[in-house]
């Protein structure tokens, strides 16, 4: 690749992975915030469930004074509470709703520039499409009560169907036939791609992303366990790179990045967050250690691109 990586994209970690102790919401969200804040490495950063307002406003200012774009995660709160945008439940399905509507307040809040959501439980091939349709009119709900939350750009993550999150979306031409349908009427919405989630759904960057090429709005690079459903870490657990048995290395990294470049998903005009979704598992790692490993692998990557 020819110049900068920040030429061609904004390159973000996220939060509550690097540090899982504020998963939920709470824990020390403002000190380990400022780590990332204080590193000019990453230009962008993924943040989720804030409970505390006035924690929730300090962040903000913190990540203003810092220049970072910002994206909100709902998936902390959605998963936590086993919520479903899909669900054939009315009343189920309200409450993903109400949770992922406050979760755009707490967007706002932030200042962030695009969210991130996640479908339901996949519920077999026989009900499917049936809930395909409820997803989209969740999302329609949603893209709609966004425009009244300084608009963000809604992004629909695409998980495994079969592996761990067993997600409804799921594979990418479930992820296209989502977004056609939504993309006439909100043009804000598009879709996110995850690249340790290749392997988990058994698809390869190289097919897949034309697939959605024009729905395409934001990208994570990650690693996963996948092979032997014994290892400690197998499924979508987003350990470190270079991990034993681990799916995604510096060479998939750097594929990944040339293959986005061809494309035109990355570039000077367009400049999409990419973001690296790591953690500690495992004896010794510290969140400091994993972050350190997540630069040197973007900047390996990126130089052999």
């Amino acid at each position: 690749m020819q110049g900068s990586i920040y030429e061609y994209m904004k390159v973000g970690i996220i939060h509550f992975k690097a540090f899982p102790a504020t998963v939920y919401g709470t824990g020390p969200i403002l000190e380990t915030l400022r780590r990332i804040a204080e590193d000019d490495f990453f230009t962008a950063v993924e943040v989720g469930w804030i409970r505390d307002v006035q924690t929730r406003l300090e962040a903000a200012q913190m990540l203003k004074v810092a220049h970072m774009e910002v994206c909100y995660a709902t998936q902390p709160a959605m998963f936590s509470q086993k919520l479903n945008l899909n669900s054939f439940d009315p009343q189920e399905r309200k409450r993903a709703i109400k949770q992922v509507m406050n979760c755009l307040k707490e967007a706002l809040d932030l200042g962030a520039t695009s969210v991130r959501i996640p479908a339901g439980k996949d519920p077999g091939p026989e009900k499917r499409e049936e809930a395909k349709k409820l997803l989209v009119d969740s999302l329609a709900q949603i893209c709609s009560y966004a425009r009244e939350m300084g608009d963000p750009q809604i992004t629909l993550k695409i998980f495994d169907r079969d592996i761990d999150k067993e997600s409804l979306i799921g594979h990418f031409q479930d992820a296209l036939d989502v977004a056609r349908q939504l993309r006439p009427d909100f043009p804000q919405f598009g879709l996110l791609a995850d690249l340790s989630h290749f392997p988990l759904l058994r698809e390869k960057p190289e097919d897949a992303l034309p697939l959605v090429k024009d729905y395409l709005q934001s990208f994570h690079i990650g690693n996963c366990v996948m092979k032997d459903p014994r290892h400690p870490l197998y499924g979508d657990l987003q350990p470190r790179f270079g991990v034993e048995d681990g799916e995604v290395g510096v060479e998939d990294v750097s594929a990944y990045f040339r293959l986005l470049a061809e494309l035109g998903l990355i570039g000077r005009e367009k400049r999409p967050v990419v973001s690296a979704e790591v953690r500690p598992l495992l004896p010794g790692e510290t969140p400091e250690l994993v972050i350190a490993n997540t630069k040197r692998v973007i900047r390996e990557a990126w130089a052999l691109a």
